[in-house]
């Protein structure tokens, strides 16, 4: 690593939701399902599903993300995302891409637990210097909104 270089931004997000694990995956697996689960997240285009070289499920897709700015200003921020399964209902890995040079690697596990399923989401980022601050506040409220909202959609059934 480079001297003037910052470590990643490293996190993560752990919930019980009320539901099975292969419910919850199903529901994580939809690129659609992100609008509203991501507080930012307010259109989803471009889905492409297929398999990687592994035979692993791959879902590429652009997200729209909203931020709000000043009084009635906003700015569109449109994302990549490739979405890949790395095992049957247990861990998807998400990396996203963003203008900036703004980038995202959330992997989330799921595992059966009395309650329903146990979320677990480790998350690391990276982010040009003027960015850093942003992007960690914003990836920990996502992560941390994303949480509550899984485990009230899943309580819902």
């Amino acid at each position: 690593m480079a001297k003037d270089r910052k470590p990643p931004i490293e996190f993560e997000t752990t919930c019980v939701v009320a539901a099975s694990p292969d419910t919850v995956y199903r529901h994580l697996t939809d690129p659609h399902s992100y609008i509203g689960l991501s507080p930012l997240v307010v259109a989803v285009d471009d889905v492409r599903t297929g398999h990687d070289a592994e035979g692993r499920a791959v879902w590429d897709y652009v997200a729209v993300e909203r931020f709000r700015l000043a009084g009635p200003l906003r700015w569109d921020n449109r994302i990549r995302v490739r979405m890949v399964s790395t095992q049957p209902a247990g861990q998807l890995v998400s990396e996203v891409r963003s203008p900036g040079w703004v980038w995202l690697r959330a992997e989330v596990d799921l595992a059966a637990v009395a309650d329903g399923t146990r979320v677990r989401e480790r998350v690391t980022a990276g982010a040009p210097a003027p960015l850093r601050r942003f992007v960690t506040t914003q990836a920990r409220q996502v992560a941390a909104y994303r949480a509550a909202e899984l485990t009230r959609r899943m309580a819902a059934g």
